[in-house]
C-alpha cells in the first residue's frame, strides 16, 4: 500500500506531536518533582559553636537548582562561605544569602526575595557541609 504525500505528511506531524507530548510529560514530571523537593526541604538547626575549626564542603541538588559551597569555621563561628557552584535559573541574587548567614551565624535566615528556591538550596548546602563534619 502506497502512502500518498498527504497521508505521509499527516503521519509525520502526528509522530512529532506524540514525541513532543512525551517530552512535555517528562518535563512536567521533573518540574513537579523539583517543586516537591523544595517544599520538603527542612533545616535541623545546627549549633555552629560546636563545629570544629576547618573548611567544609556541602552540596544540595533539586535538579533545576544545585549549589556546592565551602564553609569555613573558626572559633565556633562561620567566617566565610564560598559558593563553588550554583546552577540556577534566575536565582543568582540568592548568592547574597551567604553574607546574611555569616552575619547572623544562623543558617535558616530569610530567603532573598525573587530567588527563594535558590536561597533554600544554598542554605541547605551550607547545612549539609556542617552536618558532614559535626
Amino acid at each position: 500500500m502506497k502512502l500518498t504525500r498527504r497521508k505521509w505528511f499527516i503521519s509525520l506531524v502526528l509522530f512529532f506531536f506524540l514525541v513532543g507530548l512525551i517530552f512535555a510529560m517528562f518535563y512536567l514530571k521533573s518540574v513537579a518533582d523539583y517543586k516537591k523537593a523544595i517544599k520538603d526541604t527542612s533545616f535541623i538547626g545546627i549549633n555552629i559553636s560546636t563545629i570544629s575549626d576547618g573548611s567544609y564542603i556541602g552540596e544540595y541538588d533539586v535538579d533545576f537548582i544545585y549549589a556546592k559551597v565551602k564553609v569555613t569555621v573558626q572559633s565556633g563561628k562561620i567566617t566565610d562561605i564560598e559558593i563553588l557552584e550554583h546552577k540556577n535559573e534566575r536565582g543568582e541574587p540568592a548568592e547574597a544569602i551567604v553574607g546574611q548567614i555569616v552575619r547572623e551565624q544562623e543558617i535558616n535566615v530569610d530567603a532573598i526575595s525573587g530567588a527563594t528556591n535558590s536561597s533554600i538550596v544554598i542554605k541547605k548546602a551550607v547545612e549539609n557541609a556542617l552536618i558532614e563534619k559535626k
